[in-house]
């Protein structure tokens, strides 16, 4: 299995660990990740209020040069995957703002390349059976709060990609893993988003009620699919016991990062000591800490 992989810009700055884990795992499974060559940043979510053509152009770029290689496209960052879905749905259905776009492009660009993430592909082309094989190690029931946020499976017309109010697509995986997958009401709930830097307050806030929420559940770790909603989450717990005194203590993991421990990757190649909550708790149920961040 052979992807054209776009990583997006947060897998060199505040998302490394995503990157990496999401690497370590392909090749645990042997799929192959081609980095498209040249790739740019999609826009991501502020480019749409600002230009709607500047908005499909960026990842139209990407999604030609991937186009050239054959392959479908694969991403790590729902809000990369947002972006880049939302450009094919724009090229697709509107033929003179697709013009618009090739002129842009200087090349035509017909809205073709499937655009997939990391996660559709575990659940869709390896599938569970296999990924379950490659298992060495359990989640060993410990609760976790899959947490989808706003971009990942919605808007439903344009994703198409699991429920938009109920997804399930993570919580199959934690499942697989020995974990215990948690019924809780805030799974597709806004953290903040990109107004992490400029409006602190508000990411404060809704980020205090996911956290909450998921305590209140009995989870142990907060498992996600996408680098903004990790950083609000992760990040903001210190700021967020500053504001309300509320310690929630809450590690917020990559997906990629616990299926890489269970297939036996070590904490250095998961990017674990990247995490601002420290994963300590959740690495103790698999094995022990000395072993793991040796």
């Amino acid at each position: 299995m052979k992807y054209a992989y776009y990583p997006g810009c947060a897998s060199d700055s505040t998302a490394r660990d995503q990157h990496t884990s999401c690497l370590a795992v392909a090749r645990s499974l042997g799929i192959d990740l081609a980095e498209i060559e040249g790739w740019i940043c999609c826009g991501t979510t502020p480019a749409h209020q600002t230009d709607r053509l500047l908005a499909a152009c960026l990842p139209a770029a990407n999604l030609v040069r991937a186009k050239k290689m054959g392959l479908d496209m694969v991403v790590t960052c729902a809000a990369c995957y947002s972006t880049l879905k939302m450009a094919n749905y724009e090229v697709l259905r509107h033929p003179k703002f697709r013009e618009q776009v090739s002129e842009v492009l200087g090349q035509n660009y017909d809205g073709s390349v499937r655009v997939r993430h990391f996660v559709e592909v575990l659940l869709e082309d390896v599938e569970l059976d296999r990924i379950r094989k490659a298992f060495k190690r359990s989640l060993n029931g410990l609760k976790v709060a899959c947490y989808y946020g706003c971009l990942l499976v919605r808007p439903p017309e344009v994703n198409q990609f699991d429920n938009p109010e109920n997804p399930v697509s993570l919580d199959r995986l934690v499942t697989a893993m020995g974990g215990e997958s948690l019924d809780w009401p805030h799974k597709v709930e806004c953290c903040g988003g990109a107004l992490s830097l400029t409006r602190t307050d508000v990411v404060v806030k809704l980020s205090d009620a996911v956290l909450t929420m998921a305590r209140a559940a009995g989870a142990d770790c907060v498992a996600v699919a996408c680098p903004m909603c990790q950083i609000n989450l992760d990040l903001r717990q210190s700021d967020i016991k500053k504001e309300t005194g509320k310690d929630h203590n809450l590690p917020i993991i990559y997906i990629t990062q616990l299926l890489g421990l269970c297939f036996g990757i070590s904490a250095e190649e998961l990017g674990l000591e990247k995490l601002m909550v420290s994963p300590e708790s959740v690495v103790k149920r698999l094995t022990s800490v000395e072993e793991m961040f040796e």
